[in-house]
């Protein structure tokens, strides 16, 4: 249970969290996943698996809603029974710990590939998931003011880019809207959708909020945000390139910034400022997936305190993390998992919310009132 003291989080502040989760890693070969779906239709494709996204993210926000006082693995048991609950959140964990260490292994094939090409894989991989491991042994409270610390330093700079990259864009690469095959931009679409599902900790923030009925609102906002954002990527990659040409590269986002320059020349490439800019990017969906990963298994476990875990799981998501041969697998590999993902993201707490709502459980409704009145 939550006392009002521990309600602090704004609607703002879960806002922030959820933009600075999705916009990460997967920022670089965005523009490429909806094109191999959609060709010029490739911004339809990222809205709607924006829209697939926001899905999940909205069942999460009514449970949340329903359940003000508890995160996704405590009101689990109350909707389907222990045994069945316990089985739903070890699905949870193991999924979000590979996540983290799929996250962590693109990260590192993008640093050894880009910039640091002398350094082993290994090390730019248990450097950032000890930056992670280190972060997470703080509460909710001050893991939200984290995100919200960097949450202005990835979104201007990423704007500006975008904006400044589409006077190069050419409307004809944009036609037609809807692609030239439709019919095959399902699995795009569920690739992209795969992005946001990092959308999911927001189970862990909803009872701390001060006003939790206002999730919804914040879900909302975070989506738009974060969405809008991806849609102004692809539309921006496609109109500079054209789709053809993106099929021909690994990583569309970081040539657009390769191609873009600031006014009278002040910066004649931003790819080193956007790398700097993307790195805050992936820590940010890294320690939000890692610590969704602790709570959940600390809750499960009954533990009063998830520190403990933060070390603990280490080596097991770097081994995870260094399993892929190459960029090739790798992808392969965060494709399958998103796909398989969004049965868990989307499938899971769908699930919940019908049995909730058929088997009439809440959260306790005393409580919530006090903390509407509180906020």
């Amino acid at each position: 249970m939550q006392s009002n003291s521990n309600r602090q989080i704004t609607t703002i502040e879960s806002a922030a969290v959820l933009v600075s989760t999705i916009i990460g890693v997967g920022v670089l070969p965005l523009p490429l996943f909806a094109v191999r779906a959609g060709d010029a239709g490739a911004p339809l494709v990222t809205l709607l698996g924006m829209l697939v996204g926001f899905v999940g993210l909205a069942l999460i926000a009514l449970l949340g809603m329903r359940f003000p006082n508890k995160n996704i693995i405590q009101y689990s048991e109350d909707i389907i029974g222990k045994w069945l609950a316990a089985l739903g959140s070890i699905c949870i964990i193991g999924f979000f710990a590979v996540l983290t260490s799929l996250t962590a292994r693109e990260f590192g094939e993008v640093v050894v590939t880009s910039v640091l090409k002398e350094t082993p894989l290994e090390v730019t991989v248990i450097v950032m998931l000890l930056l992670a491991a280190v972060s997470t042994r703080n509460n909710v409270i001050t893991f939200s003011y984290i995100h919200l610390f960097y949450f202005p330093f990835l979104l201007l700079p990423a704007i500006l880019i975008v904006a400044l990259s589409l006077k190069n864009a050419d409307l004809i690469n944009l036609q037609p809207v809807w692609g030239n095959n439709p019919s095959h931009m399902l699995p795009g679409v569920l690739t992209v959708a795969a992005l946001f599902q990092g959308s999911f900790v927001l189970t862990l923030v909803i009872p701390a909020m001060r006003n939790p009925k206002k999730a919804m609102k914040a879900s909302l906002l975070g989506m738009l945000i974060a969405g809008g954002l991806y849609i102004s990527i692809v539309i921006a990659a496609v109109g500079v390139f054209g789709a053809e040409e993106i099929k021909n590269l690994l990583w569309p986002t970081l040539e657009l910034a390769k191609a873009t320059s600031l006014p009278a020349n002040i910066l004649e490439r931003l790819d080193a400022a956007f790398l700097a800019v993307w790195v805050t990017a992936v820590f940010t969906t890294l320690f939000s997936s890692y610590y969704l990963t602790l709570q959940a298994l600390s809750t499960l476990s009954r533990l009063k305190d998830h520190n403990m875990l933060s070390f603990f799981l280490l080596p097991l998501v770097f081994i995870m993390a260094v399993m892929p041969q190459n960029i090739i697998s790798m992808y392969e590999i965060i494709a399958f998992v998103g796909r398989i993902g969004l049965s868990l993201t989307i499938g899971y707490p769908a699930l919940l919310f019908i049995i909730a709502l058929i088997r009439g459980k809440r959260g306790d409704r005393s409580n919530g009132k006090q903390v509407e009145k509180a906020s």
